[in-house]
């Protein structure tokens, strides 16, 4: 059997890094290697090292290139870093682009089964050749399996290279294949081939390694589609209309999975829940709307073109005041832009969407853990305000597994219904208007579908009319209506969850607000900051109307960078729109590639803003 090595050692010496460093899978999309680079992480993760995985792949089925990046970093930081220390290079067709990626003394794993000349490698990347065609010609003749068990053939080459457990793997491949035991014998054959051929042939391990630790505690695993989908069933939903699109469909999926698991009834076997593909989003807000106006707790999953089409039942449900919940897991626009990449690009759009003059409530939960708590809570939120409710995730939280705390209910948790008028008021003489504010938080009563024989009811329209519901083109019933809708959405501001704000350990001029995804790659970026001697105050924004805590961290601040993931700085426009801002304020820090943020480019693009000032401040003293 032939080996390829590096003919000349790299001029870069080698990197060196325990527990600490990112790998790079680029593969071919439907060859199989999802399934392999995922049972990778998860067995770093068996040995109590936190990891971070992110899938980047393309739209379509198969053929173009797929990339899988893993971020192991025994400290427990979740963002991604920027960099690639170990590449594993299956694809031919993004060589070039792959090499680019590796940190100088990084490392190169191919398929060295065809030796490629020197000119094709970096001098400063040290090369790592396993022939993985050639091992899977001599072992296996069928061409499907050659590819499926070269992905585990060289996760059994890496776990040599690295030190990761094969005992961790193999356990792992038992789960996966638990009554299948001739595909657990085949992969187990093929992760020990390539496990075996590193051993026998090459210098083992390498300077990046994995040891045993116990730093995962008591985090579970898990992606934000799933955690926002045990929300919802724990939050109380009962119907859930949706269609089909990129990144959002896993949560209507699990939804369903869950509601077959803990809402069938035990006697009868009946469905204690309503689960429609609608024929598009249009149809699929309108069954929303429907089922929140009848008194259910209603919700629809979709993403930013879906946002587009549902714009004018969004108006309908916010002028008629009907709860609806309204998950959209971002993705790259505009029109269908890039269906597999992250963006934080809906902001604007769901803060006012519909035509006229409306102004939406947002969740803006940072990880799987505040998808589950801010999809349940939305669900109170749209009944207590009677008004549509966004949580916006985005690709990276949907559909990426991360660590983050358990899911956790409280059993004795009641759900707020909000003002709803009962038949027992009403037959006592109480009054119903149902736009007519009587509390003083902008917040009517209703009343549900057949709640009294002759009293409570109501004509709901999308037209203007009086606070009681009787149809009214005069102007103050339209002003006294579209008043109150704005005092309701001031009410929102102490309902939705507040901001959370560290401080710098020395007092700061400057600060950053973010939200988001962008959570995990801020805290790091933070402690890169703060090795250089710079101070900065961060602010993570987790609701829309923004709480007044938030203008006050900007007036404190000579400027605060808004960091987001999107080309037009909508957070940075929404907020300069809400508190009537001068820009020049809140100075935008963008990164809008379809990729997740980075903590190097977050603490490149604010640490040369704030050396500048500082240079700046000092020259000023010197003068003086």
């Amino acid at each position: 059997m032939a080996t390829v090595q590096e003919e000349t050692p790299a001029a870069t010496a080698p990197l060196s890094a325990v527990n600490d460093f990112v790998i790079k899978f680029a593969n071919v999309n439907g060859s199989g290697s999802a399934s392999a680079n995922e049972l990778f992480a998860k067995s770093i993760l068996r040995m109590g090292v936190p990891v971070s995985p992110r899938n980047i792949f393309p739209s379509n089925i198969q053929g173009l290139p797929t990339w899988y990046e893993v971020r192991v970093n025994e400290r427990g930081w979740l963002g991604r870093r920027g960099g690639v220390d170990l590449m594993v290079a299956m694809n031919p067709q993004t060589w070039d682009a792959d090499l680019a990626e590796i940190e100088p003394g990084g490392y190169l794993f191919y398929d060295s089964t065809k030796p490629l000349p020197r000119s094709r490698f970096r001098s400063d990347v040290h090369v790592i050749g396993v022939p993985l065609t050639q091992i899977c010609s001599e072992h296996y003749t069928v061409a499907r399996e050659r590819q499926l068990f070269k992905n585990i053939m060289y996760i059994g080459a890496l776990s040599a290279l690295l030190e990761v457990d094969p005992d961790a793997i193999e356990k792992l491949l038992a789960e996966q294949y638990r009554g299948k035991e001739k595909l657990l014998d085949a992969n187990k054959q093929a992760f020990h081939l390539g496990r075996r051929y590193v051993l026998d042939n090459l210098p083992h391990p390498i300077g990046l390694r994995v040891r045993h630790a116990d730093n995962v505690g008591e985090r579970i695993f898990v992606d934000g589609n799933t955690a926002a989908a045990l929300g919802c069933v724990y939050g109380g939903a009962t119907v859930c209309a949706w269609y089909p699109i990129t990144p959002s469909s896993s949560l209507a999926e699990a939804f369903q999975k869950y509601c077959m698991k803990y809402r069938v009834d035990p006697v009868s076997g009946a469905n204690r829940f309503a689960i429609v593909q609608a024929e598009d989003e249009i149809a699929s807000i309108g069954m929303v709307v429907g089922a929140g106006w009848n008194g259910a707790r209603a919700f629809t999953t979709t993403s930013g073109p879906g946002i587009s089409l549902m714009n004018e039942f969004i108006g309908l449900a916010y002028f008629a005041e009907i709860p609806v919940t309204i998950i959209d897991v971002q993705r790259g626009g505009p029109s269908t832009g890039m269906p597999t990449r992250t963006q934080q690009s809906d902001v604007l759009a769901c803060a006012y969407a519909s035509h006229g003059d409306t102004k939406h409530v947002l969740l803006l939960p940072e990880d799987p853990t505040e998808c589950f708590e801010f999809a349940a809570a939305a669900l109170d939120l749209a009944d207590r305000l009677q008004t549509p409710v966004f949580v916006l995730t985005d690709l990276d939280i949907g559909m990426n597994q991360r660590l983050c705390a358990p899911l956790a209910w409280d059993d004795a948790r009641v759900y707020d219904r909000g003002k709803v008028m009962t038949a027992e008021e009403l037959e006592a003489g109480k009054e119903f208007g149902r736009y007519k504010d009587v509390d003083g938080d902008g917040i009517p009563y209703r009343t549900y579908p057949g709640t009294h024989p002759t009293k409570g009811a109501y004509f709901t329209r999308g037209t203007s009319r009086d606070p009681y519901a009787r149809y009214s083109e005069r102007g103050p019933d339209y002003i006294y209506n579209m008043e109150r809708l704005l005092h309701k959405f001031d009410t929102a501001r102490s309902l939705v969850p507040a901001p959370l704000v560290r401080s710098a350990a020395k007092p700061a001029r400057f600060g950053a607000i973010y939200y988001g995804s962008t959570s995990p790659a801020m805290a790091e970026a933070i402690a890169l900051l703060e090795q250089e001697g710079l101070a900065l105050d961060i602010l993570r924004v987790r609701g829309f109307p923004f709480a007044e805590s938030v203008r006050a961290f900007i007036e404190a601040h000579d400027a605060v960078y808004v960091v987001e993931q999107n080309r037009d700085a909508q957070l940075r426009s929404l907020l300069v729109n809400e508190f009537d801002l001068d820009p020049a304020r809140v100075p935008a820090v963008l990164h809008y590639d379809g990729t997740p943020i980075t903590a190097r480019f977050i603490a490149r693009a604010i640490g040369e803003r704030l050396r500048t000032a500082n240079a700046a401040q000092t020259s000023r003293a010197g003068a003086c």
